[in-house]
């Protein structure tokens, strides 16, 4: 790392160091309201180990996932457990009642593959579902209510990589989680903020009796929380296996709370019954020395930065300054490009063609490429038309993009990796309490109006059985060239739709700019969504505004919360862990 990056990264954090605790990021203004808490920067140093390493995003689930590959466990039984311990700690943003995707590197083979535990709509699910005539209904009647929940796919997916990469007994994963909730935990500053005047979490009788004293006040940082319901649900799992979540008293808990709510939806024992984790190939392309392998539809958060990073290549960025206006333009425009596809594309390929060669075949990332100018913003991007045809197929969706979701990377000694981000949507889902965990709002990741103006099907729309679009982005890069492609990197973050820009600015940074893993991920965040140019607050992008502005770029300056997780295997063979400042994540190994 340069002298230079060096002087201003710890400007920045000292800097960072005073941010108001507890900010609510608000990126593209009518796009998405982020509820979730912006918690105090805390400068973190990166950890390096020899054998092993687990990040994560929150210490007790990275304590969690330590404890288990101490003991000879896989990267996979590591981040069953941390998931375990993170559905607990971190109930805002992960759990039993969300889903995941799973990217896993198998070091003896060489070869990524993916484990979709996306959540699906139930059998009963129309066009509709989201519409009051002819227009969508409003957004809060949409997300807290029974409408929204779609069947969990985490703990199927999870089951699924067991069989297949798993080396201890499921059962024993468990063990810290149920421990610690029967014992006890102490509410951390994040979990306290978005727990602080959240009427819509209160008025749910469930939750409300969880997450709030009797008097009606939230909980407070460093309370003690126990959740002996979840440790019940857990033993049954543990002991079980997935079936006791998918069969039995617990799926017919979850069908009751679902339909006996306000605004009731129409999850069935049957849906949840039929539910089945998926095991796709890894969406892999070249980039520079390296193979970027993510999750493919309906991830879109893979694709996206597999586009950026190409298109990028045609531009000077690499010679930029990390924090410079040019790398602020050609990383906004590149964004504007492939979230303009993303929104136009992007689908579960079980029910939409999604043309994923098509929109990462060289000849098209170029014409895409050849729209940047070196001193004019483009604007809003259009998408562009990989297939004849495509754009009069596709129609322009409306999907909101609700932040939340975790994210860990984890290697074991063996070498073999897992990138998984995991999610129940909205910070705290449905805000449905069931059996000591959160249901999700996954379906409100569909599109809400199943056309457009024009009266062509969305791809995205709600259709029965269907998987709804996500941003989700854990990536694995591998070292090419020899027989056995080799470890390099394995990186994720939550963060809703912008999920795919910090994934590839993380990525830029370090594979490109030379920055270690920490440094990329202390980096200020910019990009666009193909909305504003979204600057992070922070005086050095803040400062960029005014000759932003003046190249045409609509510029807004927010929070913006990530939890980047990465880990990165060094020529020597050691490893590097860096996590998120701007969470509670930490990292740990030997």
């Amino acid at each position: 790392m340069t002298s230079l990056v060096r002087a201003s990264r710890l400007l920045w954090l000292a800097c960072a160091a005073f941010a108001t605790a507890a900010q609510a990021a608000a990126p593209d203004p009518g796009i998405d309201a982020n509820p979730e808490a912006q918690t105090a920067y805390l400068p973190k140093q990166a950890v390096m180990g020899r054998r092993f390493m687990a990040v994560t995003a929150h210490p007790l689930a990275t304590q969690a996932a330590y404890r288990v590959l101490e003991r000879g466990g896989s990267a996979v039984d590591a981040a069953i457990a941390a998931q375990m311990m993170l559905g607990l700690v971190e109930p805002q943003s992960s759990g039993l009642g969300g889903g995941a995707f799973l990217v896993h590197y198998d070091a003896r083979l060489g070869r990524v593959t993916v484990f979709d535990g996306r959540e699906t709509a139930p059998a009963g699910a129309t066009a509709d579902r989201f519409m009051q005539g002819a227009r969508p209904m409003r957004f809060a009647f949409a997300v807290d209510s029974g409408k929204s929940v779609g069947v969990p796919g985490l703990l199927r997916a999870l089951e699924l990589a067991h069989r297949r990469h798993g080396k201890l007994p499921w059962q024993s994963l468990f063990d810290d989680a149920i421990d610690r909730a029967r014992r006890g935990f102490p509410v951390s500053q994040r979990l306290a903020a978005l727990l602080r005047d959240n009427d819509r979490l209160a008025v749910q009788s469930a939750a409300r009796a969880y997450f709030f004293h009797a008097d009606g006040s939230a909980l407070r940082e460093g309370e003690q929380l126990r959740n002996p319901a979840l440790a019940r649900t857990m033993t049954r799992i543990a002991r079980e296996g997935a079936d006791a979540f998918y069969r039995g008293p617990l799926a017919r808990a979850m069908v009751e709370a679902v339909r006996a709510h306000e605004r009731p939806g129409d999850l069935s024992i049957s849906d949840l019954a039929r539910y089945e984790a998926r095991e796709r190939e890894a969406l892999c392309r070249p980039y520079r020395l390296y193979v970027i392998c993510g999750a493919p539809p309906p991830g879109s958060g893979g694709l996206a930065v597999l586009q950026m990073l190409a298109v990028l290549e045609a531009t000077p960025i690499a010679r930029a300054q990390p924090e410079s206006l040019a790398a602020v333009h050609y990383f906004s425009e590149a964004g504007r490009l492939a979230y303009a596809d993303r929104d136009r594309y992007v689908a579960d390929p079980d029910f939409v063609d999604v043309p994923v060669a098509a929109l990462l075949d060289p000849a098209y990332l170029a014409r895409r490429a050849a729209l940047i100018s070196a001193d004019r913003s483009m604007g809003r991007a259009e998408p562009g038309e990989p297939v004849h045809g495509a754009l009069a197929r596709h129609g322009a969706d409306d999907t909101p993009a609700l932040p939340s979701t975790t994210h860990l990377s984890i290697v074991d000694a063996q070498g073999n990796a897992v990138a998984m981000t995991s999610t129940i949507e909205q910070a705290f889902g449905s805000k449905i309490l069931v059996g000591g965990f959160l249901l999700n709002n996954e379906l409100t990741d569909f599109a809400l109006s199943p056309r457009d103006d024009r009266g062509v099907p969305v791809a995205n729309r709600v259709e029965p059985g269907k998987r709804p679009r996500s941003t989700m982005a854990p990536t694995i890069v591998l070292r090419a060239g020899g027989e056995t492609p080799r470890l390099r990197l394995v990186v994720g973050s939550p963060g809703g739709s912008a999920i795919a820009n910090y994934v590839a600015q993380a990525l830029l940074a370090n594979l490109t700019w030379g920055l270690d893993i920490q440094s990329a991920i202390d980096l200020p965040h910019y990009g666009s969504r193909n909305h504003a140019t979204e600057l992070e607050r922070d005086p050095r992008l803040e400062s960029l505004a005014p000759a932003l502005r003046a190249m045409g770029h609509p510029v807004s300056v927010s929070s913006m919360p990530s939890g980047l997780h990465g880990i990165e295997v060094l020529s020597n063979g050691l490893l590097r862990a860096g996590a998120d400042p701007r969470r509670e994540g930490t990292a740990s190994g030997r």
